[in-house]
């Protein structure tokens, strides 16, 4: 059993749209519907659960139902940190699929990172299969700064050994559970853990690295916004002619090639 853990419990402050960054509408639908539908049709997901903002408990299982999230199996309040929200949904997926749960694999995935590949669902599921994890990353494109107070370069690593870390990161169900369970215990709890990764490093497990897709944004300023509505303008594009941008470069290339001959 695969099984997508979706949060989406941010308040959206730096968005400053007075709503959750993930309610707002792109190409008519909301965010956190671009990104269950991504979990919806992929054919080797079996469940959702999805934790979000309790006050919007109501509102997101309209749109579960107008949009026929099927996969859906429980909308949960979020808790008091992101990594409560996720835990929570955990546990939730553990108790719910008893006798199932042994080989269950849990994707880790932003409730605002619309626009993550099929390929990259399927490597993820896949990396947890003959690794124990996947850890969805690219390369950086850009020069990484180490500064301990943001005023002064302390470190530049070199860039072909930096990455930016994505979701979903993946994990047997079994396994992560157990890391948070250790975290939980504690006294620090989830102080400094930003994601799934940062747990299972903090304990000295390997992560494994899964090249996810450049698109795969996660959807937190105006300017991701815009974004995000040129990917799913070039998709459409794509969709419409039958051909990627790459795939007609090529061809004119080509064509060149045998006019020069």
């Amino acid at each position: 059993m695969n099984i997508a853990v979706i949060f989406a419990g941010g308040s959206g402050v730096r968005m400053g749209a007075g709503i959750p960054k993930q309610f707002l509408e792109i190409n008519g639908k909301p965010i956190i519907i671009h990104t269950l539908q991504m979990f919806q049709y992929h054919d080797r997901i079996d469940k959702i659960y999805l934790s979000i903002l309790e006050q919007y408990i109501p509102y997101m299982r309209e749109l579960i139902e107008e949009y026929r999230i099927t996969k859906v199996a429980a909308v949960l309040p979020g808790g008091e940190t992101a990594q409560d929200s996720i835990y929570n949904a955990l546990k939730t997926a553990e108790a719910e699929c008893q006798g199932e749960t042994e080989d269950a694999v849990a994707l880790i995935h932003d409730g605002v990172r619309p626009f993550v590949s099929y390929e990259v669902i399927s490597d993820n599921i896949d990396s947890v299969k003959k690794y124990g994890n996947g850890i969805t990353c690219t390369p950086c494109q850009e020069t990484i700064l180490i500064s301990a107070d943001a005023k002064e370069v302390g470190n530049v690593p070199y860039r072909k050994e930096t990455f930016a870390a994505q979701a979903p990161q993946s994990f047997y169900l079994k396994d992560i559970i157990a890391a948070h369970d250790k975290i939980r215990a504690t006294t620090t709890r989830y102080e400094n853990m930003v994601d799934a990764c940062t747990i299972i490093r903090s304990l000295g497990q390997t992560a494994h690295m899964v090249m996810g897709n450049r698109g795969n944004i996660k959807v937190t300023t105006p300017e991701d916004v815009y974004m995000f509505r040129a990917l799913l303008q070039y998709k459409e594009n794509e969709q419409a002619f039958g051909l990627g941008l790459t795939n007609r470069i090529e061809t004119r290339m080509a064509k060149n090639r045998r006019r020069l001959d």
